[in-house]
């Protein structure tokens, strides 16, 4: 006897020479759909098929009840990976907006670079006589040229400021609790700077012990991404520095963690913590109290 193949749907429906007996019939879907949809096969919708082996067959009334079984259970299976969204997230703590206008916050090669391009532009257009004022091209020539040299060079040498997150209670605290040096850090660290190839840099330099025995090598150093004024949770004013060093680790930090406390002393202890991937915080609590 041979075995029988059907098409029905989309859906290769095979029958073995034991099928009249057992009432077994093997279904092979290409479709994503409940196998209880598929009705009695056509009768003359078989053509003949000679398998090289029997393949095990179920009876129909059972692949019906596990194709209901697993159309439950799948979507229950894709909820259970969703996140869970019953706790609440916290309530943002209120912070204090930086609107406060400062020359610290101006860049001065932006500034001679503007002028002097500009006076060197009009100065040449003037010269060649394609803008008005050619009696006065020689003087802005002569200023616009060193204006410009200087902006570029103050520009490259320009070290920018680190964003600065306060909390409104840390603002609070800042006049009768920060000690002179959290804020000179404070004022030094969100202000242009040139020369300096990073922020805190003698700071780090004396604590890391850059080049020396027990120290770390120089292009390992840490690079001070952002600073942060909180209160700790006993109520102490406190600077957060944020810093980012892909070769070091939390040991690194924690064995310098008094070495921290001496040089941004007196008055203050120093905490380390580990943030998320390579960062870690230096946390400059003050001592003094309300």
């Amino acid at each position: 006897m041979k075995s029988t193949a059907a098409m029905v749907g989309g859906d290769l429906v095979l029958r073995s020479p034991f099928s009249s007996a057992s009432g077994c019939t093997c279904i092979l879907s290409l479709k994503r759909h409940s196998l209880a949809s598929l009705g009695s096969l056509p009768p003359n919708s078989c053509t003949n098929f000679s398998p090289n082996s029997h393949a095990p067959c179920l009876p129909i009334t059972h692949l019906k009840n596990r194709s209901h079984k697993l159309s439950r259970l799948v979507p229950r299976a894709a909820e259970s990976t969703q996140p869970s969204s019953i706790a609440a997230a916290p309530a943002d703590k209120p912070t204090v907006p930086d609107n406060e206008f400062s020359l610290a916050k101006v860049s001065f090669g932006v500034i001679g670079l503007s002028v002097g391009v500009s006076l060197l532009s009009y100065g040449f257009g003037a010269y060649f006589n394609i803008l008005p004022g050619s009696e006065w091209s020689a003087l802005m020539l002569t200023y616009g040229f060193p204006l410009a040299i200087i902006g570029m060079a103050l520009k490259y040498a320009e070290l920018k400021p680190v964003p600065c997150l306060t909390y409104s209670d840390a603002e609070a605290l800042r006049e009768k609790c920060s000690t002179p040096i959290l804020t000179q850090v404070r004022n030094d660290v969100t202000r242009y700077r040139y020369g300096d190839e990073q922020h805190l840099e003698e700071a780090l330099k004396r604590i890391f012990q850059y080049g020396l025995g027990g120290g770390i090598p120089r292009r390992s150093a840490p690079m001070l991404q952002r600073i942060r004024e909180e209160v700790t949770e006993d109520g102490k004013y406190s600077v957060v520095l944020v810093f980012e060093a892909k070769a070091l680790e939390f040991s690194d930090f924690k064995r310098r963690e008094a070495k921290f406390t001496s040089f941004f002393g007196p008055g203050i202890t120093a905490e380390i913590a580990e943030g998320e991937k390579n960062i870690y915080e230096v946390k400059l609590i003050s001592n003094t109290t309300l």
